[in-house]
Formats: structure tokens, C-alpha cells, sequence
């Protein structure tokens, strides 16, 4: 993962635009299965409509000598996402209304953008700015802005049922590790995971768009199967770090996703839990009232949260190997208990007989009596209404102790699985 993301880690992306399509194709390498989408600039989805593509060549200020204080080819932060082309000479005191750097991180190079409002800007450390000596500069943006395509990868791994887990996650910052390259990294080595699987129950569907406009656009053009098929929905962001592992909630906070990522959180430290209030990335479109799909998003240090967020310190020294592992081992567990949350019903009325199946025994030593209680104990909270993970928190023992039990009931006829996939809400 880590040596993925260093390789897609110079890539100039942005909402729209080549960057994007070289992310995908790398990413189409490891997942020969991703499909590519693109959608004309000027389509309507909702409320918003999809902008014209922006693609930049070069851009850089020259100094008064002639020597350049800013070079894009330096770092693709040090120009403003979705600048217009400009080749202009103008005074320091002018230029300085059209540069961005941070005070309180003199050293940090800003992450800024201005996709709907036509401008242009360089963003540089607070101590090269306080450094520009007074006199006439240059500033280039060799720059273009027109009609294209807004473009998004989907990849669709059947499961044995039409039941879905949605995975999604982004594709349009630049040079930043964490909030941008460790959500697609982990969910690639995720897709191969499930892909591995000799068995699925559910249908996993990946999307990689950019932030919010490719949300909006993903969901306008698929909404009605989304609605349908959709049980399961996680958004990865910020997933590299070795930082807290956080999760913030759907919109209501109680779906089947909202419980199961707080059980894999209360096996992790420093957890922390989000409301939906505190939301910032594209669960704000897949929950939205009318998509309603049950998106929670799974992190290790939530965006906003670190110093280093949307800023040149959030490169490949800050997302680590430890802290990609950490991530993906959190959501393959999501996924896993997933797969594994089955509802059963008991097959009998009352109390079954589990002697004659070989299920009871008649000298009871205490580890024993402890195994033919809990059988019992699940046994009667298989009521179709309960899941597995139910009847774990309930009985206050490990979920893979619940599962291996109700599976040798299943096999033994006491146990049948119900079809649980009306849609939460």
C-alpha cells in the first residue's frame, strides 16, 4: 500500500482532469477489473452541475532578478486547484493578494482550491513569503479550463446475493498522503481481499470519484440501484496514520454499519466516534436525506483533525506502512463480521433436544456446562429478529465464539438463516 501510494504520490489531481485519469489506470493495474466512467462537463446531477476540466502544464513566479520563488514543478500545492491562465507582471503588494500560506506552520505549503469562482493563486510557506524582497514579479499559470469530462472508477465483485456493500473513497487532491492517497490505497487492498474470497454473500461495489462533485454524480446516475441493493456503506478517508482510529456515524447512527464499526473500534485504541455532525467528506452526499444509503466513514486520525492536514506535511513520512496496516486490518474486520452477521431462527418450538444430536452431555465437567449453556443461550435468541452480533453483545461473548456455535446448530438442522435484507433507513 505504501509503496502504491508513493508511486501515485507526484500526480497532480484535481476535480476533473488528466491527473485523475493517470490515478485511475495505475490503479486499474491492480484491479483489472475497475471500469472507467466519464461524464461531459455541464451534466446536471441534483442540484449541482458537473465543471469544466481544468489541466495544468506549469506555473511559477519570478522575483525581481528574474529567479523563480515559486515553481509548481516543485510541488503541485504551490498553485490554487482550478486556476485561471494568467502571464502577468505586477507589484509584490498585488501578489500578495493572490498568496496563501499558513502563520502558525511556517514551514507548510497550503492545500487551496477555487473550483466554482474564477481566479488564480500560488500557495507557499509562511517563510518564503515573509522572505519575497519588494519590487516586480511575474507571475505563469500555463493553464487550461474547458469543456471536458468529470471521470470515476466502479468496480463490481459478485457476491451470492444482489445485496450490497458499498466501499467509496476519492480521487481528486494532490501531493497529500493521508487525506487524499491512503483511502484508495487501502480500499484497492481491500478489493483484492474480497475478490480472494472463496465466498461472498454480499456484492461489493468500489468507487473511486473525486470529493463531493463525483459523489453527487456517482449517486445522480446510479441512485435507484444504490437504494435498492445498498445494505452496507463505508467512506475511507485519512485510513495512513498512526494516529486514533475513528469512525463517524451515519446520519441517524443506528444502522447495522453504525453498530458494527463501533464493535470494531471497542477492540482498538485510541477509538474515537464521530457524530454525523462533525462530517466533512462524502458521507455528506450518500446519506443525504432522498439517498439515505447507511454510509459511516471509517479513519485513523479524522481530516481536520492533524496538524499536517491539507498541507505538504501531509506526505509519505507521516503515512506510514504501520498506519496503512492499521487502517486496512480495521476495515477488512468490518467487512469480515459483515459476511459473518447472520440472523437465524431456531427450526424447533421450544427447547430442543441436543442429546440425541451429541450436543449435551450427561457428565458435566464446567468448561462443558459452560458450552451447552451458551449453545442454549443463542438457541434462544435465535429468533430471526437477532443478529449474531445482537446475541454477542447480549451474551457478552466474542463474536467468533457466537458464529462458531450457531454454525454447528445450523449443521445440525437446529438453525436455519433468514433473509434479512429489508433496506435500513
Amino acid at each position: 500500500m505504501h509503496e502504491l501510494a508513493t508511486r501515485l504520490f507526484p500526480i497532480c489531481r484535481s476535480l476533473t482532469g488528466e491527473g485523475v485519469r493517470e490515478t485511475l489506470a495505475i490503479l486499474q493495474e491492480h484491479l483489472p477489473a475497475l471500469s472507467l466512467h466519464e461524464v461531459p462537463s455541464g451534466t446536471a446531477v441534483f442540484d449541482w452541475t458537473v465543471p469544466d476540466e481544468w489541466n495544468i502544464r506549469a506555473a511559477y513566479v519570478e522575483g525581481p532578478t528574474g529567479d523563480r520563488v515559486i515553481d509548481f514543478s516543485d510541488s503541485n500545492l504551490h498553485v490554487v486547484s482550478y486556476s485561471m491562465p494568467i502571464d502577468i507582471e505586477l507589484p509584490l503588494e498585488e501578489l500578495q493578494r493572490h498568496l496563501h500560506s499558513i502563520p502558525e506552520l511556517p514551514d507548510a505549503i497550503p492545500y487551496v482550491t477555487s473550483y466554482y469562482h474564477p481566479t488564480w493563486g500560488f500557495c507557499l510557506s509562511n517563510n518564503v513569503r515573509n522572505s519575497l524582497p519588494a519590487g516586480t514579479y511575474r507571475a505563469v499559470i500555463d493553464s487550461t479550463l474547458a469543456p471536458g469530462h468529470l471521470t470515476y472508477g466502479e468496480l463490481i465483485i459478485p457476491g451470492e446475493s444482489t445485496d450490497e456493500v458499498f466501499v467509496s473513497t476519492y480521487v481528486c487532491h494532490p501531493s497529500m498522503a493521508n487525506n487524499e492517497l491512503s483511502g484508495p490505497v487501502v480500499a484497492v487492498a481491500l478489493a483484492q481481499w474480497v475478490a480472494s474470497l472463496p465466498h461472498r454473500r454480499y456484492t461489493y461495489r468500489f468507487v473511486f470519484a473525486p470529493e463531493t462533485i463525483g459523489a453527487l454524480t456517482y449517486a445522480s446516475r446510479n441512485l435507484s440501484t444504490l437504494k435498492l441493493n445498498v445494505r452496507h456503506a463505508i467512506n475511507l478517508t485519512c485510513i495512513g496514520d498512526d494516529g486514533d482510529y475513528s469512525y463517524l456515524a451515519s446520519r441517524l447512527g443506528n444502522t447495522e454499519s453504525d453498530r458494527i464499526a463501533r464493535h470494531v473500534l471497542s477492540s482498538r485504541s485510541p477509538a474515537v466516534e464521530y457524530s454525523f455532525l462533525e462530517r466533512g467528506s462524502d458521507e455528506r452526499q450518500y446519506c443525504a436525506p432522498g439517498i439515505d444509503l447507511p454510509m459511516i466513514s471509517l479513519m485513523r486520525t479524522k481530516y481536520a483533525r492533524f496538524p499536517e492536514y491539507h498541507t505538504s506535511l501531509d506526505d509519505l513520512s507521516f503515512v506510514t506502512p504501520t498506519g496503512l496496516q492499521g487502517g486496512y486490518d480495521m476495515v477488512r474486520e468490518f467487512v469480515r463480521i459483515v459476511e459473518s452477521n447472520i440472523h437465524f431462527r431456531t427450526t424447533v418450538l421450544g427447547e430442543p433436544q441436543l442429546g440425541r444430536r451429541g450436543l449435551y452431555h450427561t457428565i458435566l465437567p464446567r468448561e462443558i456446562e459452560d458450552i451447552v449453556r451458551l449453545r442454549t443461550d443463542v438457541l434462544a435468541y435465535s429468533d430471526g429478529d437477532h443478529s449474531l452480533l445482537d446475541i454477542s453483545d447480549l451474551l457478552k461473548v466474542p463474536l467468533e465464539t457466537v458464529v462458531e456455535l450457531a454454525r454447528e446448530l445450523a449443521e445440525h438442522g437446529l438453525l436455519q438463516e433468514q433473509d434479512c435484507t429489508v433496506k435500513e433507513s
